[in-house]
C-alpha cells in the first residue's frame, strides 16, 4: 500500500513538472514571437555601430536603446542559441526596427555594414582626390597626400615612382567606415594594376615606354581632353613631337608644375622651369600630372596615325589639328585671339 506522504509528493513534483513544461512553452511561444515580430512598422534607417571589442550584452543593450529592438534579453539569449557570440562584426549598419530580431542578427553576422561612396573623375590630381577623400569622411587629407609621398608605401603598393600621382585609378568606389587611408589607396592602386593588363605593358616595351611613361602621356592626353573622342588623335600629336625631340609644350603641364599659378596662363608661366613645365623641357615631365583613366591609358599605347604635330582648342570641347605651324598659328588666330 502506497505511503500517503509519497502520494501527496508524486502529486507535488507532478505539478512542478507540469507548471515548468508550461512556463517553458510559454517562454518558447515567446521567443519565437520575438524574433519574427519587427519593434516597429516604420522603415526608417537607424545608423549602428559594432566598435571593435565590445560585448554581446553591449551590443544587445544598444540595440535596444536604439529602438532596433524590444528585449535584449531574449536577443542575448537567441544569439547565444545560435552560437553567434563571437560572430557578430564590428562596422557601421543600417538598420530598421522594422526588420525582425532574426534578421537583424543576420546582418550583424554578415557584416553587411553601411558603406560610403567616393567617387574618383578622371583626370584629377591626388591633392584633389585628397579632398574628395576627406569629404567622404574617409580619410584626412594631410594623411592622405603624405601616404601619396610616402616612398616606403609606395613600394608596397608596387609603383615605380616618387608619389602616387597617376596610380588613383579614377573610378567609384565603396568603404566601410573603419576604412583606413592606406587601404582606400590601396584599394585604387590596385584597380589601376588590374586595368593595367600584361597585355598593356607588353604594348608599352615594344613602343619604348615603361609603365611610368605611359601613366606620365596618358595623364597629359587626360587632361588636354574636352571631347572623349578625341583621345588617339591627342595621342598621336604628341607621339609624333616625341620621334622628333620636340616639346610637348603642353599647357596642363605648366599649371601642374606651377604652384603659384593663378588661374591665367601668361608668358612668365610658360618660362618658368620646372620639372614638369614641357614648354622648358623636352620628353615626357618628371611624373604624371593627373590620374588617367583607362580610355586615356589605352589613348597613350594606341595613338592613331596622323601626320600632326599641333593642336589649339576651338572652345568647343573640340580641337582643330595642324600639321605644320604655320597652319597651327593661323588656327590660335581664329579660335583663341579673334573678337
Amino acid at each position: 500500500m502506497n505511503h500517503p506522504k509519497l502520494k501527496i509528493l508524486g502529486i507535488t513534483l507532478a505539478g512542478i513538472l507540469f507548471m515548468a513544461a508550461v512556463i517553458l512553452s510559454l517562454f518558447i511561444f515567446q521567443m519565437r514571437q520575438f524574433i519574427k515580430t519587427a519593434c516597429t512598422s516604420q522603415e526608417r534607417p537607424i545608423t549602428f555601430t559594432i566598435t571593435p571589442g565590445q560585448s554581446l550584452k553591449q551590443v544587445a543593450g544598444n540595440l535596444e536603446n536604439q529602438g532596433l529592438i524590444t528585449n535584449q534579453f531574449l536577443f542575448n539569449l537567441y544569439v547565444r542559441y545560435k552560437r553567434a557570440s563571437t560572430k557578430l562584426q564590428a562596422g557601421e549598419y543600417q538598420l530598421s526596427a522594422h526588420i525582425p530580431p532574426a534578421r537583424i542578427l543576420d546582418q550583424l553576422i554578415e557584416g553587411r555594414v553601411k558603406l560610403y561612396r567616393l567617387t574618383i573623375p578622371e583626370g584629377l590630381n591626388m591633392d584633389e582626390i585628397a579632398l574628395l577623400a576627406q569629404k567622404a569622411n574617409l580619410c584626412p587629407a594631410t594623411t592622405f597626400l603624405s601616404l601619396c609621398r610616402d616612398t616606403d608605401f609606395i613600394k608596397t603598393v608596387k609603383v615605380n615612382s616618387h608619389s602616387l600621382e597617376g596610380y588613383l585609378y579614377p573610378d567609384t568606389y565603396f568603404f566601410p567606415k573603419q576604412t583606413t587611408c592606406r587601404q582606400v589607396l590601396e584599394k585604387m592602386v590596385a584597380t589601376f594594376h588590374k586595368i593595367y593588363t600584361r597585355e598593356w605593358e607588353k604594348r608599352g616595351e615594344d613602343l619604348g615606354f615603361s609603365v611610368h611613361e605611359i601613366v606620365t602621356l596618358a595623364a597629359i592626353i587626360e587632361k588636354e581632353t574636352g571631347d572623349a573622342s578625341e583621345r588617339p588623335l591627342i595621342s598621336s600629336v604628341f607621339h609624333n613631337r616625341l620621334k622628333r625631340n620636340m616639346r610637348l609644350e603642353s599647357d596642363p603641364t605648366v599649371i601642374y608644375g606651377d604652384k603659384k599659378f593663378d588661374g591665367r596662363i601668361r608668358t612668365r608661366h610658360l618660362r618658368r622651369k620646372t620639372p614638369y613645365n614641357t614648354y622648358q623641357l623636352r620628353g615626357l615631365p618628371l611624373g604624371p600630372i593627373a590620374n588617367p583613366g583607362a580610355l586615356a591609358l589605352k589613348a597613350a599605347l594606341y595613338p592613331d596615325t596622323s601626320p600632326y604635330l599641333f593642336f589649339v582648342s576651338k572652345n568647343d570641347t573640340t580641337h582643330y589639328f595642324s600639321k605644320t605651324l604655320s597652319e597651327h598659328n593661323k588656327a590660335v588666330r581664329k579660335y583663341q585671339l579673334s573678337p
